[in-house]
């Protein structure tokens, strides 16, 4: 038995079969070949086992998410087959005499590069295509066969750290728990695993090459141990401990229905955090008075193109519909800094959580903005949404915004698409947007503060680096000051406020905000019921 000391971000206890995420990062170097018909002949037989590899991928997608969706897979077949990227890679090889990786990687980086630099935006698309098929050659050269994350049965999941978009492909069905070497306690590991109600560990001091998928383990997210091929005693006691564990659970259920209501009368909302469609039956499960933050940037990563109009209409849609009725709040497009995707070439930057973002990214790529505004008022003549603008830190930004979707409005109507005026809201993340929310208040509906990123801003910390926990406090006085402004400064207008960021879920300041006049708390859906009984005994 081997036990590995980490950071809990979510507690509970789960006991089960590992399965190691590796990611494989492949070095191409450039190498001479004597034999520059032996290396195209590689190639090609490498070429066939990435076209049989989409070939799966497009029969897997075709029965989980429809013929249209796994259509992607046979354009990246397609694009294997093209006379001119094959007839590069071969040319490559012939006149510098090179290995057939370094062929496919130079082919794939300049066909992307022509594909980007074309004005027409389907052939601008392709840049990430052509780059993600290079890739795939590139693995198959060096003899990696594509992980597959289709598990037999639930597992714990061991890896370096999780990207949002592998996260997005996960079967969340069958994950018992999280365990990374690397991440902070506001990562995308974290925030799924509170989402999910499962335990999670980060900063496991551990040598991935050590371990191998099937191994027996024990994660005890109370204590933030990863035990490895724990004895029998150890796994017995594990299992009281998860009886108890779901005891609890089952007090806290007979909140279900409950007003969430404190012993002198004051109310406060509890809504649910979620990042896609599937997240909803958690919301559901856990009695959420609404949802108070739906991530639409996971419907943009993990992918290799813009998502339509059409596909957003008809999830937003779904989500207004399956909750009957009440609100729904979906976050416009907050991509950048840690959320990335690859076909928008956003580039790299010195201080991404400092650059182009969010809201800054819609204001400068309308038709993108424009896409997504359309998509939402039309799902909003089919149940209770309302729209979040986020990163904003300034009244002009505002002023823009409305112009936009003013646009929007116009053209559904003139082309009598059926639409629906919707409450519009902006959060509070940065301190910019604190000092001003006196005016900002004047302008939109309601305020939700996102205290991730108004803490990192404040305390000048980057809340993705792990060094910094240390010094990270959410607690600080100036975070709770600034609170403080921007829900007095709402309510001087009448307009309601909430918090969507971590800290909502914080069962020592639960009293706090109550007594801020907090209207709202937004929260994982795991947090929902536990926050119902903190709020009730309340004086």
């Amino acid at each position: 038995m081997k036990s590995v000391k980490a950071k809990a971000v979510y507690k509970g206890i789960a006991l089960g079969r590992i399965y190691v995420l590796r990611k494989n990062d492949y070095t191409v170097k450039r190498t001479k070949i004597d034999n520059p018909e032996e290396e195209i002949k590689r190639m090609h037989q490498a070429k066939e086992m990435a076209s049989g590899q989409l070939q799966n991928l497009y029969e897997k997608a075709v029965k989980e998410v429809g013929e249209s969706s796994a259509a992607i897979f046979e354009v990246h077949q397609m694009m294997l087959e093209d006379d001119d990227y094959v007839e590069s890679i071969e040319n490559i090889i012939r006149t510098q005499q090179v290995n057939a990786e370094y062929a496919v990687a130079v082919t794939g980086d300049n066909f992307s590069e022509m594909f980007a630099c074309m004005d027409d935006e389907y052939m601008q698309a392709r840049s990430a295509d052509v780059k993600d098929i290079s890739e795939r050659i590139v693995r198959c050269l060096f003899g990696g066969e594509e992980q597959s994350t289709d598990f037999d049965e639930p597992v714990i999941i061991v890896a370096d750290d999780l990207a949002p978009s592998e996260t997005v492909s996960l079967d969340k069905e069958k994950i018992l728990a999280f365990v990374t070497v690397h991440g902070s306690t506001n990562s995308h590991t974290a925030i799924l695993a509170r989402t999910m109600n499962i335990p999670a560990l980060i900063g496991a001091e551990m040598d991935l090459e050590e371990l191998h998928s099937g191994m027996e383990a024990l994660v005890d997210g109370f204590k933030g141990v990863f035990l490895l091929e724990p004895s029998e005693e150890v796994k017995a006691d594990a299992t009281k401990a998860m009886e108890k564990e779901k005891e609890k659970q089952a007090l806290l259920h007979q909140l279900k229905g409950k007003e969430n209501v404190t012993k002198s009368g004051k109310k406060i909302k509890l809504f649910a955090n979620i990042g896609s469609i599937s997240d909803l039956g958690y919301a559901l499960e856990n009695d959420a008075g609404g949802v108070g933050l739906f991530r639409s940037e996971f419907l943009y990563i993990g992918k290799d193109a813009l998502p339509s109009e059409e596909e957003q209409f008809r999830i937003y849609k779904q989500a207004a519909q399956n909750m009957a009725g009440k609100k729904v709040i979906i976050r416009t497009l907050d991509i950048g800094a840690d959320k990335q995707a690859d076909y928008l070439q956003l580039g790299k930057e010195e201080n991404p959580a400092l650059g182009y973002r969010a809201i800054r990214i819609c204001l400068t790529k309308t038709d993108i903005f424009k896409t997504q505004l359309r998509a939402l008022y039309r799902a909003a003549a089919y149940g209770n949404i309302s729209i979040m603008y986020p990163m904003i830190i300034s009244t002009e930004e505002v002023e823009q915004i409305k112009k936009i979707s003013a646009e929007v409005k116009k053209e559904l109507a003139e082309e009598n698409v059926p639409y629906k005026d919707v409450e519009e809201g902006i959060m509070i993340e940065t301190p910019a947007a604190v000092m001003i929310s006196d005016e900002l208040a004047k302008m939109v509906d309601f305020f939700s503060i996102g205290t991730n990123d108004l803490t990192q801003y404040t305390l000048a910390i980057d809340r993705q680096n792990e060094n910094l926990d240390l010094f990270y406090n959410p607690h600080h006085k100036a975070i709770l000051k600034m609170i403080q402004i921007a829900t007095d400064n709402a309510h001087k207008e009448g307009k309601w406020i909430g918090i969507c960021g971590e800290l909502g879920a914080d069962p020592e300041l639960t009293e706090t905000f109550v007594n801020m006049g907090i209207d709202e708390l937004s929260v994982a859906p795991s947090s929902i019921l536990k926050l119902r009984k903190i709020i009730r005994e309340l004086p």
